[in-house]
């Protein structure tokens, strides 16, 4: 503990723990560690934690820093051991390693906590992507910040550790979960998307290149370029194995457990609350292709529940 509070008062400005959770993202790693690298804040600590990978995703990950563990068998146990056992920062987040964070992504964070209102952060997403079904779902994913759809991806590293870190037994639904746990002893914000001046970051002519013509400076980019709607289908569809769990951990009338699985909020509230609908009636043809994915993924939920 002592060596712990050494390395923190050495710096002027707080730690801030970045934490990867990885299996086999040679792909898409090394973009991510950029971004994380390129942040206007310092100083930040990187912690990877892999899970068995066969390619070469430790190696890329072994250039951008000497944190790199490894830890199974699903990303809640891999993302506790990040954020609780191998992270010193004050402050702790954790990202997918198709994730790009814009460079003022982590000041914009700490900023907003050292005004004492929150424990943690919804920060918005923007889905890449060039093609029809990318689009959609860069539209439907603007729907679902700050709300319960929605999940934290930015804590005061003691409230982290205070509620347990994530269910480690759930495995899709833990981001609602870990939400309902904070939201106990404080409240979660929600980041305001800013238009900095990004002309210095090199990664800027990535993302517009992926289907994005205005970059916020303060929000995170998910790549989501090479959609496959039957790999989407299958992801869901292996997420919603927790979700039993999950409601009987909370019970079925409680009003976040309402709202994230009754058909009245997921297929209609959540779009049209606050004059979003709005949004949809001016993209009429991407509303269409949402509500067939909302359609597709439900009917596989549905048939999950008929096998169980």
């Amino acid at each position: 503990m002592a060596n712990l509070q050494d390395r923190q008062k050495s710096y002027t400005k707080p730690l801030v723990s970045v934490v990867l959770t990885t299996k086999n993202e040679e792909k898409n790693i090394e973009t991510c560690l950029v971004s994380v690298n390129e942040q206007t804040y310092k100083p930040i600590e990187i912690i990877i934690v892999d899970n068995n990978s066969t390619d070469r995703t430790k190696e890329i990950a072994g250039r951008y820093t000497h944190h790199v563990y490894n830890k199974g068998p699903e990303r809640s146990a891999q993302r506790n051991y990040g954020m609780i056992d191998a992270a010193t920062g004050e402050y702790v987040m954790f990202v997918d390693a198709d994730m790009i964070l814009a460079p003022h992504l982590v000041e914009s964070c700490v900023q907003a906590m050292q005004t004492g209102k929150f424990a943690a952060l919804h920060i918005p997403e923007i889905i890449l992507g060039t093609n029809y079904f990318s689009k959609v779902r860069r539209f439907e994913r603007s729907f679902y910040n700050g709300t319960v759809i929605d999940g934290t991806r930015f804590f005061k590293k003691n409230v982290f550790v205070q509620v347990g870190g994530f269910d480690p037994t759930l495995s899709g639904p833990e981001d609602w979960d870990i939400d309902k746990k904070i939201k106990q002893i404080g409240s979660i914000g929600l980041l305001d998307m800013m238009e900095k001046d990004v002309s210095f970051w090199s990664l800027k002519p990535y993302i517009e290149s992926h289907g994005i013509q205005t970059i916020y400076s303060n929000v995170i980019y998910h790549n989501e370029a090479d959609f496959s709607l039957r790999n989407y289908l299958s992801k869901k569809s292996y997420y919603s194995n927790s979700f039993h769990n999950y409601i009987e951990k909370w019970g079925k009338n409680d009003p976040d457990i309402r709202r994230q699985f009754g058909l009245w909020y997921r297929y209609f509230g959540v779009f049209l609350e606050k004059s979003k609908w709005k949004r949809m009636l001016r993209s009429p043809h991407l509303a269409f292709g949402m509500y067939f994915l909302r359609l597709l993924v439900g009917v596989v939920y549905l048939l999950k529940r008929i096998k169980t």
